[in-house]
């Protein structure tokens, strides 16, 4: 921001004018994502908010499930959240059920045209499996318009790609898988490949789908999403962060103190 400074351009023979007041008002909201989020018995994920700027903060945090549906935090039943200058905050999402990977839309609503985002949002995830505690960390996405991917299989270093439809219209994806054969037409002389296994999916409002990006000794993979807010992510398995717990049988609780 420029501070006691007047700037004059020309275009087209007038000056570009100032905003004005109701301009300078105009409401508008920040959109990230935080996806893959898996809940559920063994696994919980937490959404932590930090308030980096020095005014006050209204967000929009809507958890969903994988199917779309919408999904509560514990101890948080409501979906605004305020932050104070400064504050930090978490949220646990709230799903007893194995419904598959959730994700969490964070809108910040951004009072003035003249402000910006204030707002940093992370996602932790943590799962037992065989006394061992597995953590993940999710950094944010941005949904696009009609994203794609394509790459050699041996250049990937993910094994998954998530796909979330953060529109509250359908969405669709085309999955093609090959050998790495391609082939052009007079009409359309850029190189195409040639499918061995194709597959076509459509994406439910707010639902998320993850794909894996081998199939049957493929070595190539391609994939083309249409809907107006769609946020892909390549996956792939960490072994990072894992803590070990076990029980100590000596310690006893419930028991008068002497």
């Amino acid at each position: 921001m420029i501070r006691a400074a007047l700037i004059l351009a020309l275009v087209c023979g007038g000056l570009v004018p100032w905003p004005s007041r109701a301009e300078d008002a105009h409401e508008r909201k920040f959109e990230t994502v935080l996806a893959s989020l898996p809940a559920g018995p063994g696994c919980w994920s937490t959404v932590e908010l930090n308030n980096l700027g020095t005014r006050v903060v209204t967000l929009e945090v809507e958890a969903h499930r994988s199917s779309g549906a919408l999904a509560p935090f514990a101890e948080h039943p409501q979906v605004l959240v305020r932050l104070q200058p400064g504050e930090r905050a978490s949220y646990r999402l709230e799903i007893q059920d194995d419904a598959g990977d959730a994700w969490v839309n964070v809108r910040e609503i951004i009072p003035s045209a003249r402000l910006r985002p204030v707002v940093a949002a992370t996602g932790l995830s943590e799962c037992v499996a065989e006394n061992k505690l597995h953590t993940s960390s999710r950094a944010v996405a941005y949904p696009l318009r009609d994203p794609w991917f394509s790459g050699d299989i041996s250049e990937i270093s993910g094994d998954v790609i998530s796909l979330v439809n953060t529109s509250e219209r359908p969405a669709e994806a085309s999955l093609c898988y090959s050998s790495g054969n391609l082939y052009s037409t007079p009409s359309n002389p850029l190189l195409q490949a040639v499918c061995s296994h194709t597959r076509r999916v459509q994406i439910p409002p707010f639902g998320a789908l993850q794909f894996p990006v081998r199939y049957e000794g493929s070595s190539h993979f391609d994939l083309k999403a249409r809907g107006q807010a769609i946020v892909l992510e390549m996956l792939r398995p960490v072994q990072a962060g894992v803590r070990v717990y076990t029980v100590e049988s000596t310690i006893q609780f419930g028991g008068e103190a002497r």
